[in-house]
């Protein structure tokens, strides 16, 4: 009888493996997966008190039966636990859709842009140094030219005196959108960090 049992056993856990390969195919709800597994253990149940009634003994057919009751009962207890977890976790996930993971972060260097200031600080210096070269024509030309270079090279210093480290931070939201973040200071954020929107910019979750 214990082998039949055990073969009937063997049997039902292989009809579970291959349902849950389908499952595993095809998402379920969490609602759905738990009618599944409770069918599944109501099944085993029927099964197993079959079994019991091959027992010799009635005291023998009634442990048989309170231990099949004993699984049964397990099982459904295992099936309303996945489903409670399962349920709170799309909660969360429909309570928080600007939440979303962090996948890059890279830092980089910007450019300033040159204004007026540094070219006519740079002009005038060249204008002057222009001035001082040759006479006549000569120190006019040289006065331009003085004038045009040092505005150049007052552009480029102020360009560069303006140059700041900008981070930009990656993320991936739950429905799987992506967008990107700057920074003009260091956020303090690493791949992997769960962040949520606040206003136009990401603060930690």
């Amino acid at each position: 009888m214990k082998l039949q049992r055990m073969a009937v056993l063997a049997s039902t856990l292989i009809l579970a493996g291959a349902n849950s390969t389908v499952f595993a195919e095809t998402p379920m709800t969490p609602k759905a997966q738990y009618a599944a597994d409770s069918k599944q253990a109501l099944t085993r149940y029927e099964s197993d008190k079959l079994l019991c009634n091959d027992e010799t003994t009635s005291t023998g057919r009634l442990q048989c039966r309170r231990d099949a009751k004993a699984d049964y009962d397990k099982a459904v207890a295992a099936a309303k636990a996945q489903l409670a977890a399962a349920s709170k976790a799309e909660a969360v996930k429909a309570a928080c859709t600007d939440c979303g993971k962090v996948l890059a972060v890279n830092v980089t260097e910007k450019q300033g842009e040159g204004g007026a200031v540094g070219m006519i600080a740079g002009g005038a210096a060249g204008a002057l140094l222009g001035h001082q070269v040759g006479g006549g024509t000569g120190k006019d030309l040289a006065t331009i030219a003085g004038a045009v270079g040092g505005a150049y090279a007052g552009k480029k210093i102020e360009e560069k005196v303006k140059t700041q480290k900008v981070w930009t931070v990656s993320v991936q939201y739950a429905n799987g959108s992506k967008t990107s973040f700057d920074f003009d200071k260091d956020p303090g954020l690493k791949v992997g960090d769960q962040v949520k929107n606040s206003g136009n910019t990401i603060v930690r979750n």
